[in-house]
């Protein structure tokens, strides 16, 4: 199966390029930002020796979907997807936070909370909590953006604003967004079945100065969705949540021993393993988008995704 690890192309105008953990972001002109999303897979912010079939069309065409969805509310950078795994939008000033929003104790936040902690990110978390329950208002729990190979962090609202890494006028806007996107995520999750959990969002600046929403939104990578048919019942009963997210992965992970710290060796995936991984992908994008999953022609990827970028540029 041909996948994409990494890219390495030269278009007319390219000023430069950024690799992040999963996406390739080629500058065009100081201008227009051409984003791949290649077939790594990250977790626990390390990328995986290993890449995913099809995880990459599946998360740009779901990211693409979701900005369209939400585009009459949130303003993004999105432009054109001229090919199955790119997106072009407006170049943008990225905001060096990720907005975490949170409406169940899930994943990150469960795990603090069984530690003891009963803060997040200067948000006061109730007591008598069980994993997976609902907080009663949503929560905003920040975190750093980090370089590749570093860790994002936990951040307060307040330390943003001390450190000075957003302005207090702009970091309303980014909480004020968070919170319509998650409402919105919310209501297009119940019409599928699922519960949206808790997600992130990365914003940026245009030229002009507006805020966007950039990169990917509502994605399995960047969400946790929920079923929602069963989950009171299971709660109830304290069972495992019946997850559509990247969680799989990081479960089998951490049962392999492997949580990103320091010394840990990623476990070994077989074919079986990968191809269970892309199946569970594809699985996720129907659910997700009430579509069926239809598969790119992957004989010769590179040349597919270089083509059609050369020829939406050549229209600008």
């Amino acid at each position: 199966m041909n996948t994409i690890n990494e890219t390495d192309f030269h278009f007319p105008k390219q000023k430069s390029v950024y690799k992040g953990k999963v996406r390739e972001v080629y500058n065009i002109d100081n201008d227009l930002l051409v984003m791949i999303a290649t077939d790594r897979l990250s977790a626990f912010d390390v990328i995986l020796p290993r890449q995913i079939p099809y995880k990459g069309q599946i998360l740009n065409q779901i990211a693409t979907k979701m900005m369209n969805d939400t585009s009459d509310i949130v303003p993004n950078w999105l432009i054109a997807t001229p090919d199955e795994n790119v997106a072009v939008g407006y170049l943008c000033e990225p905001f060096k936070v990720e907005m975490v929003i949170r409406g169940y104790l899930s994943g990150h936040a469960a795990r603090e909370y069984a530690a003891g902690k009963r803060t997040l990110c200067g948000v006061a978390m109730p007591e008598n909590m069980q994993e997976n329950d609902k907080f009663p208002t949503p929560i905003i729990t920040p975190s750093t953006k980090a370089d590749n190979g570093e860790h994002d962090e936990d951040i307060s609202s307040e330390a943003i604003l001390a450190k000075g890494i957003v302005s207090e006028e702009d970091y309303l806007v980014l909480e004020d967004y968070t919170r319509k996107l998650f409402e919105r995520g919310t209501e297009l999750a119940a019409k599928r079945g699922l519960i949206l959990v808790d997600t992130k969002y990365e914003f940026g600046k245009t030229k002009d100065g507006k805020i966007v929403l950039i990169d990917e939104i509502h994605t399995p990578d960047s969400s946790r969705y929920f079923y929602a048919d069963g989950y009171a019942e299971r709660q109830e009963k304290g069972e495992a949540q019946k997850q559509l997210s990247k969680e799989f992965v990081r479960q089998w992970l951490i049962k392999n021993g492997f949580q990103g710290k320091e010394g840990q060796q990623v476990p070994e995936m077989s074919d079986e393993k990968i191809n269970e991984i892309s199946n569970r992908y594809i699985e996720l994008y129907e659910q997700i988008t009430g579509e069926t999953f239809v598969k790119a022609n992957t004989e010769n990827v590179l040349g597919r995704i270089e083509k059609n970028i050369a020829a939406f540029l050549a229209q600008k």
